[in-house]
C-alpha cells in the first residue's frame, strides 16, 4: 500500500474526515486531469476559450458519452457489449433508407432507436437465454450488424432526409448551446440518479459484485441484464441519429471503432472492468477530458495518428498513476 494510502485509514476512526478522502477519489483526480487539460489548452491555443469554439469541442465526445452511460450499468453488472458502434451503423443505415422511402423525421427517428433497441434485445438473448459469453456474444453480432449493414446499402451514401433531421446533431438550443450538449447532461442526471439512489442502481452493484450471491437472494438478474443490454442497444440507436444527423448522411462504416472509445470513457472513469464499482460522474469526467484532450490538439493541428496515441497513453498514464498511489481498489461502490 503506497504512503498516500496510511492517512485515509487512519482518518477512518478518527471524527475528522480530512478532504484527503475526497482528494484521493477517483472522480476528483480526473477533475484535477481535466482541469490541467483545459488551462494548458487555453495556455496553446488563443482560440479555445471562444464559446463557440468550446461549443464544437462538445460534439468530440457527446455521442459517445450518451453510449458510455448505459455501457458503465453494463460493465459495472460485469458484462460488455463492443457491438455498439455496428449498432449504430446498423441504426443509420436503416434510417437512410427509410428516409430514402419518403418518410418524414419522426418516423426516421423512431426507426434508428427501435432498430438500437432490436439489436440490444438481441445481444441480450444470446446472454441471459443461451448463456454465451457477453464478449463472445457481442464480438459476433459487432460483425453481424455491420455487415447486415453493407449488406442492405454496399458503399452507397444515403442523404435524403429532410432538412430539420439537422436539427438533433447540428441544432442549437440557446446560443452556443448545442442540443447534443443538453440531451447528454440531462441522461446522465437521470442515469446518476437511478445508479447512485435507487433501488435499482443497488442491485445493479450487487449484481456485479457478486452474480451469484444476487440471485441466491431473489433478485432476477437475468431480467436486469435483459433490460440493461437493451437499454444499451436504444442509447445506441439514439447516438446513431445524432450522429446521422450531424453528418447528413448515412454510410455503412459509420461509428467504426466506437466501441473501444467508449469502453475506453466508462473505464477511465472509474468503473472497474469486473464489476461492482464506479460511479456516473466519473464517467462524465472522463468523456470531457477526451473530448479536451483531443479538440484541444485538433486545434494544433495534431494528426489523427497521433490523437489515437495520445488518448491511449492518456488512459494508460491515469490508469497507472492511481495505481502507482495506491488508489486502484479504493473507489466507491456507490
Amino acid at each position: 500500500m503506497s504512503t498516500v494510502s496510511r492517512p485515509f485509514v487512519a482518518r477512518d476512526s478518527g471524527r475528522v474526515p480530512f478532504t484527503w478522502r475526497k482528494l484521493l477519489r477517483w472522480e476528483s483526480l480526473l477533475a484535477l486531469v481535466v482541469l490541467a487539460d483545459f488551462l494548458l489548452n487555453t495556455r496553446l491555443s488563443p482560440y479555445f476559450l471562444d464559446p463557440w469554439t468550446l461549443s464544437d469541442a462538445s460534439f468530440n465526445f457527446t455521442e459517445r458519452a450518451i453510449v458510455a452511460l448505459p455501457m458503465a450499468f453494463l460493465i459495472i453488472m460485469g458484462e460488455i457489449d463492443i457491438s455498439v458502434g455496428s449498432t449504430m451503423a446498423l441504426a443509420s443505415v436503416l434510417m437512410g433508407m427509410v428516409a430514402a422511402a419518403g418518410f418524414g423525421t419522426p418516423i426516421v427517428v423512431v426507426t434508428g432507436i427501435v432498430v438500437g433497441f432490436f439489436a440490444g434485445c438481441f445481444n441480450a438473448v444470446l446472454v441471459t437465454v443461451f448463456r454465451v459469453p457477453s464478449i463472445v456474444a457481442t464480438i459476433g453480432t459487432l460483425s453481424l450488424f455491420r455487415g447486415i449493414a453493407y449488406a442492405l446499402v454496399g458503399d452507397r451514401v444515403l442523404k435524403a432526409y429532410h432538412p430539420n433531421f439537422a436539427y438533433f446533431g447540428q441544432g442549437y438550443v440557446v446560443g452556443p448551446i448545442s442540443f447534443e450538449l443538453v440531451l447528454f447532461l440531462v441522461l446522465a442526471v437521470i442515469f446518476a440518479i437511478i445508479l447512485h439512489t435507487t433501488v435499482i442502481g443497488r442491485r445493479i452493484f450487487a449484481i456485479g459484485a457478486n452474480p451469484i450471491a444476487a440471485r441466491l437472494s431473489g433478485l432476477r438478474v437475468d431480467s436486469y441484464k435483459f433490460w440493461i443490454f437493451a437499454l444499451l442497444g436504444t442509447m445506441a440507436g439514439l447516438a446513431s441519429v445524432l450522429l446521422t444527423s450531424r453528418l447528413g448522411s448515412t454510410r455503412p462504416s459509420i461509428a467504426t471503432g466506437w466501441e473501444l472509445e467508449i469502453i475506453t470513457m466508462v473505464i477511465l472513469g472509474g468503473i472497474s472492468i469486473d464489476g461492482g464499482q464506479g460511479s456516473i460522474l466519473g464517467v462524465v469526467l472522463a468523456a470531457l477530458l477526451i473530448g479536451l484532450v483531443t479538440f484541444g490538439l485538433s486545434l494544433l493541428n495534431v494528426p489523427g495518428i497521433v490523437l489515437a496515441i495520445i488518448t491511449g497513453g492518456l488512459l494508460i498514464g491515469v490508469v497507472a498513476l492511481s495505481a502507482a498511489l495506491g488508489y486502484s481498489g479504493k473507489r466507491r461502490r456507490h
